[in-house]
């Protein structure tokens, strides 16, 4: 059977409310923190290191919630947003992978932000690179990742971690 590999807005939408993977599985955040439009492309080879790969896209409009208080009068993205996109696709690929569990952010090595993302900009599109998943008891992915705006790259994050959990009880 071939796997999906792309998304509409609407089904991921659909995984926030945990309809995609199944209940108690991987799910993307609601609205407003759902931090992408759509993944153009997803696919479990492929990437930098050819262990797979996510690209994804967010539009960018001049009334985005974040732009009316970050920061009055000089409106920017905030870059942890753009860090946890690529935390979010980390995690919706371990599910896409058909992965058991709910999906939580267990950190990231070194993170550069060197541009920033205005509202007169068009479109964010994120790259991620699988470097290793682990898909036994403990499942986790570890990335590296890559933030641009209108083509030009803008951040970046290697070691991007994201682990499913069957529990969360001990957090």
């Amino acid at each position: 059977m071939t796997k999906q590999n792309a998304f509409t807005r609407e089904e991921l939408l659909r995984c926030s409310r945990g309809e995609l993977f199944g209940p108690g599985n991987a799910q993307l955040p609601a609205p407003n923190m759902l931090m992408m439009d759509r993944i153009v492309h997803i696919s479990e080879t492929g990437g930098k290191y050819g262990k797979g790969e996510i690209v994804a896209e967010l539009d960018i409009t001049p009334d985005l919630w974040f732009f009316a208080c970050h920061f009055e009068g000089d409106p920017v993205m905030p870059g942890c947003l753009g860090l946890d996109a690529m935390w979010q696709l980390v995690g919706f690929y371990l599910g896409w992978q058909g992965n058991p569990g709910r999906g939580r952010a267990l950190g990231s090595g070194e993170v550069k932000f060197f541009g920033q993302v205005l509202p007169t900009a068009k479109k964010v599109t994120y790259n991620i690179h699988i470097k290793r998943t682990i898909n036994r008891s403990l499942v986790l992915g570890i990335a590296d990742g890559t933030v641009s705006v209108d083509g030009r790259e803008i951040y970046s994050a290697e070691g991007l971690r994201v682990g499913l959990f069957t529990s969360t009880d001990s957090f």
